[in-house]
């Protein structure tokens, strides 16, 4: 029988504030946030996507949550073939790795950090949609601060790749080669 929260996510839509207000829900029931993580991976749950999209936005306003749950998060973010699903992991992958290296709450071991380079690069370099390219872009960028083997082959995908993408990817790319050279 589904959980009340995968019962809830039946009836979340795209639209941002039926969204918001499902994540505002979790937020102001924390006990929920673990299940809706484990919601997000179980690939053959329809809803998993939508509890993607719902951590994204808990993310915003409460990024330190995934701290105790970036084991499980780093090992499955790969396992993600859905691009409903792969977006806003993508954009959380951003934010913990961007508050990571300001030293806030998030501290991601080598192992994280490994994972979530390795899964950037896949999306970055597999038929994925622009979304999620552009934030893996991002985040491998900062990723490169850190590894210092990921700027040089950053460089080359995004020099090889470039004429062949949208106007927004080109954006991305023309700003991090930018910043790499």
């Amino acid at each position: 029988m589904p959980s009340e929260l995968n019962q809830k996510l039946e009836y979340v839509s795209g639209h941002r504030e039926n969204r918001q207000k499902l994540a505002h829900e979790v937020i102001a029931n924390p006990f929920l946030f673990s299940e809706l993580i484990q919601i997000c991976f179980i690939i053959w749950n329809k809803n998993a996507p939508k509890a993607c999209w719902i951590l994204e936005f808990i993310s915003y306003e409460k990024l330190e949550w995934l701290q105790p749950n970036l084991d499980f998060f780093c090992l499955n973010i790969r396992l993600l073939k859905d691009e409903s699903a792969i977006r806003p992991m993508a954009k959380v992958c951003q934010l913990l790795v961007s508050s990571h290296f300001k030293n806030s709450s998030i501290a991601l071991s080598e192992i994280h950090l490994q994972q979530i380079t390795e899964t950037c690069f896949d999306w970055l370099i597999n038929d994925t949609k622009v979304a999620s390219k552009c934030y893996s872009i991002r985040t491998l960028y900062q990723l490169g601060n850190h590894f210092d083997w990921v700027h040089p082959e950053l460089k080359v995908i995004l020099e090889k790749d470039y004429a062949n993408h949208t106007a927004a990817y080109k954006a991305v790319g023309r700003e991090i080669l930018k910043k790499i050279k």
